[in-house]
C-alpha cells in the first residue's frame, strides 16, 4: 500500500465529502480512490467513513485521524513545494570546496562577486588541500589543481597551471640571476611547505622531454602561496611560483621570469561537480558563473608567445655568492 497516497486520498475525500471528488482532484480513477481508502482502513483496523449512496461522513476514528494527519500533510506539501521551487530560484545553501593554494588569490574575488549578485544564496566555502569527494563531504561544487578529478564527477578545465621560477628586479640587481638549475644553490630561494603533508615541495623542471624534481634549500619557507609570492616580490629570494600567482606580476615587471627553458606545466585548475540533472538552479548558476569568468582567463597564465619571449636570454649580471 502506498500510505502517502492513501492518506492524501482520505484527507481529500473528507474535505470534499466524496470519494469520486477526491479521485478527480488527484487525477485517479474512482475505483483507485476507493481501493486506497479501503486499504488504509484495513491496515488501521478501523472504519474511517460512514458510507451511504448519497453521503460520505467521517467516523469518530476517521475524525481523529484527520485531525492528526492534516498538519503533517500541510508540512509535507510545503517541504515539497520548497524543494520544487529550489529548481526555479537562485537561493539556498551552496557548499564549495577548493585548495588553499589558489582558493584565496584566484577564486575568492569571484565568490565575492557571485555572493553580491545572488544575495539569497548562502555560500559555504571550505579551503582544504585534500581532494574533496563531493558526496562524502556534502559539497555541491569543488575546485582542484593538477590532473582531472576522478570518482565519477564531471570536470571542466578552467586554466593551466605553469610553474615559473622568478625573482624581483631588486633581487637580481643585488644578486644576479641564475643561468642554470645548478646555480640556484648559489642563491637565496623561497620554499612552500604543503599543508596536507607537511613536506617542503620539490621544484619541478623540464629537461628535454623529461620532468625532473629537485630539492632546493629554502632561505624562507611558508605554507601559503600568497605569502611566498609576497616574499619573492619583496626581494627575499627566488621562488618557483604557480602562474596563477605570478602572471600579473610578470606582465607588470614586478617579477622577472628565470630559467624559462625549464618551465613546466603542473596541471590545470578544474571545476568539478555531480551530474547536472541532480543540481538545483543555484548550483547550475554558480558553475556557469565560474566557467564564464575563469575558463581560459589570461590573468592566470602566460600564453605561448609570452613563454617564448620570456625564454629570451636575460642580461647577464655577476652573481654574488652568499657569504
Amino acid at each position: 500500500m502506498n500510505e502517502i497516497r492513501a492518506i492524501t486520498t482520505f484527507v481529500r475525500a473528507a474535505a470534499l465529502g466524496s470519494l469520486r471528488g477526491a479521485a478527480v482532484d488527484q487525477g485517479i480513477s474512482p475505483q483507485a480512490a476507493s481501493h486506497a481508502v479501503m486499504q488504509l482502513e484495513k491496515a488501521l483496523g478501523v472504519r474511517l467513513f460512514h458510507r451511504t449512496t448519497r453521503k460520505l461522513s467521517l467516523t469518530e476514528e476517521g475524525q481523529r485521524l484527520l485531525d492528526s494527519v492534516e498538519p503533517a500533510l500541510a508540512m509535507l506539501s510545503s517541504a515539497l513545494d520548497e524543494a520544487r521551487h529550489s529548481k526555479e530560484d537562485v537561493a539556498g545553501m551552496l557548499r564549495v570546496s577548493a585548495p588553499r593554494a589558489f582558493g584565496l588569490p584566484v577564486l575568492w574575488p569571484y565568490f565575492e562577486e557571485f555572493q553580491k549578485r545572488y544575495q539569497n544564496v548562502q555560500l559555504e566555502v571550505q579551503f582544504d588541500d585534500q581532494f574533496t569527494d563531493l558526496v562524502t563531504d556534502r559539497s555541491d561544487v569543488g575546485f582542484r589543481g593538477g590532473p582531472p578529478p576522478s570518482g565519477g564527477s564531471i570536470a571542466r578545465r578552467l586554466v593551466p597551471i605553469q610553474l615559473i621560477v622568478c625573482a624581483s628586479p631588486d633581487y637580481i640587481d643585488r644578486n644576479g640571476a641564475p643561468r642554470t638549475i645548478d646555480e640556484l644553490a648559489q642563491h637565496r630561494c623561497t620554499g612552500y611547505r604543503r599543508a596536507n603533508t607537511g613536506k617542503l615541495a620539490q621544484w619541478q623542471f623540464r629537461i628535454g622531454d623529461e620532468i625532473v624534481y629537485r630539492d632546493v634549500p629554502a632561505a624562507i619557507c611558508v605554507n601559503d602561496t600568497e605569502l611566498e609570492t609576497q616574499a619573492v616580490l619583496s626581494g627575499l629570494g627566488i621562488g618557483q611560483l604557480g602562474s596563477f600567482n605570478a602572471t600579473m606580476h610578470i606582465r607588470s615587471g614586478r617579477l622577472i621570469p628565470l630559467l624559462m627553458q625549464h618551465a613546466t606545466e603542473y596541471g590545470t585548475i578544474y571545476i568539478y561537480y555531480k551530474h547536472r540533472t541532480e543540481q538545483s538552479l543555484r548550483v547550475k548558476t554558480f558553475i556557469d558563473f565560474m566557467v564564464e569568468r575563469m575558463a581560459g582567463n589570461r590573468n592566470f597564465f602566460l600564453d605561448p608567445s609570452e613563454l617564448r619571449d620570456a625564454q629570451q636570454p636575460q642580461p647577464k649580471r655577476a652573481a654574488k655568492r652568499r657569504g
